[in-house]
């Protein structure tokens, strides 16, 4: 596989009242789409309207980053929500978020489910179902992302709405493609180099070691890089070079999924 098109991606705008969390402003410079937290797992309107500003100023996409109703929890508990409540509060999230960027001249382009529920639609046939519902109901152009493989996309695929596969730069793969969850040792990966390494070897050859060290084949649309762990901005900065050295364009995701399945549905 040649090398080609890529997307980064962050969880930026968590801050909430006096409480900071990470460097938005300089992730900004380094990512081409913005996953910007909607108030339930993190992010108060000052915090959230900040992040949209200077996405908009960067030229990064926004995408609203949805999640249970957990602030105490950062939205990483597990949560067995009705389907009435959890399609009315992802609704909610990204309709607040969609005015905050109207405000600014922007606009919302994807959805990516946060934490806990975005491993949850993973399996969970009912809750994927109601994040899919709750996308088509605002708007069915909206790019949702997610992992391989998962229920959550099946769904919106079956549905009409555009996809795109997410890969984690910094989180160790267990043999089945899931993430390793991150009360398991080596969860977490915190060697910038190696990161580096494992990306443009994902972007180039579409190969990704599990933490066992066997290979997985995963063709990502969009790679992930936390804004929330220490030196999180130098990895993806490392991230960034190494996949431009090695001739991968860097780009926004979502447009791209969404004129796909035009073309699928025209076709």
């Amino acid at each position: 596989m040649n090398a080609r098109a890529i997307d980064l991606n962050s969880d930026l705008g968590e801050g909430f009242g006096r409480w900071t969390l990470g460097d938005d402003q300089e992730m900004l410079g380094i990512v081409t789409s913005a996953n910007v937290a909607c108030g339930f797992h993190a992010g108060d309107p000052r915090a959230i309207r900040s992040t949209v500003t200077g996405a908009a100023d960067a030229g990064v996409a926004i995408g609203a980053h949805v999640g249970y109703r957990d602030l105490a929890g950062f939205g990483r508990r597990n949560i067995d929500v009705a389907s009435d409540d959890l399609v009315a509060d992802v609704i909610y999230q990204i309709g607040a978020l969609q005015a905050l960027a109207a405000a600014e001249g922007t606009s919302v382009s994807y959805v990516k489910p946060h934490g806990a529920l975005y491993n949850t639609i993973v399996h969970d046939e009912r809750q994927a179902a109601d994040v899919v519902e709750a996308v088509r109901l605002v708007d069915p152009t909206l790019v949702l992302l997610g992992m391989p493989g998962s229920a959550v996309l099946r769904l919106a695929t079956e549905a009409g709405i555009p996809t795109a596969i997410e890969a984690f730069a910094d989180r160790a793969y267990t043999p089945q493609g899931t993430l390793v969850s991150r009360r398991e040792p080596g969860a977490v990966l915190h060697d910038v180099d190696e990161v580096a390494k494992r990306m443009v070897r994902l972007a180039t050859d579409g190969l990704l070691e599990a933490i066992d060290g066997s290979m997985l084949e995963l063709r990502a649309d969009s790679i992930c890089v936390h804004g929330d762990s220490p030196g999180a901005t130098d990895m993806a900065k490392q991230v960034r070079l190494a996949l431009t050295e090695a001739g991968v364009e860097l780009r926004p995701f979502a447009a791209a999924a969404a004129a796909t399945t035009s073309t699928t549905a025209r076709s």
